[in-house]
């Protein structure tokens, strides 16, 4: 291979993956790890999340349910990206600990 295709590929294709993925997230932020899990399981017990974020999460978001909208790598908590960019979509993850608090999130789409 040449030295400017290497380049091409440890560089440049790197970098327009890393901006083309996309992903679309609902969070529930709660000052407790306890808390978290008690909405988590309410939650697998059939309440609607964006409910849940509405009269628990003390974030801003909780007025939109929760949505958090498009992002992609790096515009969130690094927290958030591992769970975001990395684990399965339409599942509620967490907790998740971030100096905010703990999240309960949802990855509602991802490409």
């Amino acid at each position: 291979m040449t030295p400017q295709k290497e380049y091409y590929r440890k560089n440049i294709k790197l970098s327009q993956e890393k901006f083309m993925t996309r992903a679309s997230a609902r969070h529930i932020l709660v000052s407790s790890e306890e808390q978290c899990l008690a909405l988590k399981e309410e939650i697998q017990n059939g309440r609607d999340f964006a409910e849940v974020a509405k009269e628990h999460s003390s974030c801003p978001s909780s007025r939109q349910g929760g949505d958090l909208g498009s992002f992609g790598p790096g515009q969130m908590v690094p927290e958030f990206d591992k769970v975001v960019f990395n684990d399965e979509v339409g599942q509620v993850h967490g907790p998740v600990k971030t100096q905010f608090g703990y999240h309960l999130l949802e990855i509602t789409e991802r490409s």
